[in-house]
């Protein structure tokens, strides 16, 4: 069995700056499809546009843009792709310690590594916080230096101070990952992704992670905090809810592109984790998108 190996990504900072910043027009970042992790923390800003989101052990469909950052070391993928549909995506990426160490320290800046801790299970901000930073994010693009880390600064901030927020993972999970711990799971997560429409063996990935069945499936529930059946049903159902608002076929077919072999099975998994029928979710997402 072919395994994938998983993508550590070497961020270097822009140049005359000790962050990478880096805005991508017509979804023009090629690195969004991979399962990458970096010690660097990231910020991504999506302005307007849906999409699957996967950070983590978490996948979730957004609509109407995204504001998430991303822990040191936590794998993710996805955000833009061709059907998307927004206007544009911003990267910014940054070690905790960008500033130094004793800049971290200083009683002022409490809320840095306040936010830092948070983002460890990765953080999805709300509507109300995407309007407040999302033109300062994209405004540093054309900053002076020194301008643009005061803009960074400021706009962490705000991320720190908003109640407008989700923490995307179970509490502990990015903190009892260790880097091999990250090369098991990306490889892991990296088959899910390129086989969920195909069935998935758990057997075949057990023996991918060099483990027995029974020691994988601890391992796997210890480190994403759900059993790794739920999580291959958990991206199935995500699949199929941006298939829903992107694509206009029958719901039957989407079940099928989704890796759902049986309708009646694809019908209770999709009420199981949305609460809806999956005609009911494509009507309400219509009218968000409307």
């Amino acid at each position: 069995m072919k395994t994938l190996k998983p993508s550590f990504e070497v961020v270097e900072p822009s140049f005359g700056s000790s962050f990478y910043y880096s805005k991508y027009v017509e979804n023009e970042n090629n690195k969004a499809h991979v399962w990458h992790y970096h010690p660097e923390i990231e910020m991504v800003f999506v302005n307007g546009g849906s999409g699957k989101r996967q950070i983590g052990s978490h996948v979730s469909y957004y609509t109407d843009g995204d504001l998430i950052l991303v822990g040191s070391n936590l794998p993710h993928c996805g955000f833009t792709d061709n059907n998307t549909g927004n206007k544009n995506e911003t990267v910014i990426q940054f070690k905790a310690d960008f500033l130094g160490q004793q800049f971290l320290e200083l009683q002022e800046n409490k809320f840095l590594r306040d936010l830092f801790i948070k983002a460890k299970g990765g953080i999805a901000f709300g509507e109300k916080t995407k309007k407040a930073v999302g033109v300062h994010i994209e405004a540093i693009e054309d900053q002076q230096p020194f301008e643009k880390l005061v803009t960074l600064l400021s706009v962490l901030k705000t991320l720190d101070g908003s109640n407008d927020l989700t923490i995307l993972n179970a509490s502990g999970f990015a903190m009892e990952m260790q880097i091999q711990d990250n090369d098991r799971i990306n490889m892991i997560f990296n088959h899910v992704k390129d086989h969920f429409q195909e069935q998935i063996n758990l057997e075949d990935v057990a023996e991918m992670s060099a483990m027995t069945v029974p020691s994988f499936c601890r391992y796997f529930k210890k480190i994403t905090k759900k059993t790794f059946t739920r999580f291959v049903n958990e991206y199935r159902v995500v699949h199929a809810s941006k298939l829903l608002a992107e694509k206009h076929i029958s719901i039957t077919a989407i079940s099928l592109e989704s890796g759902f072999n049986n309708f009646s099975h694809f019908n209770k998994i999709f009420h199981e984790f949305t609460g809806k029928s999956a005609s009911e979710y494509r009507n309400e997402l219509k009218s968000i998108i409307k």
